[in-house]
């Protein structure tokens, strides 16, 4: 993914993923951190059952983001 239109077909995704957290019984009244912060759980949640390293997929996912002009590149 690079450039503004992998940018933005990436917010689009995660826009849609969210929706399902989102549009549930008890997300209408998150916060959009909050709702974050849920998915992360349940991401952390997954990894776990699969034996999939969060961290490491974390630290790849900074890397790749920081590749593409991302902001963010350090512990929030």
């Amino acid at each position: 993914m690079s450039g503004a239109g992998g940018r933005e077909a990436a917010v689009r995704r995660v826009n849609e993923a969210l929706q399902t957290y989102t549009l549930s019984g008890e997300g209408w009244r998150r916060s959009p951190g909050e709702t974050l912060q849920c998915v992360l759980v349940d991401l952390l949640h997954w990894c776990d059952d699969t034996q999939r390293d969060f961290d490491a997929a974390l630290r790849r996912a900074r890397a790749q983001h920081a590749a593409a002009g991302g902001e963010a590149t350090g512990d929030a």
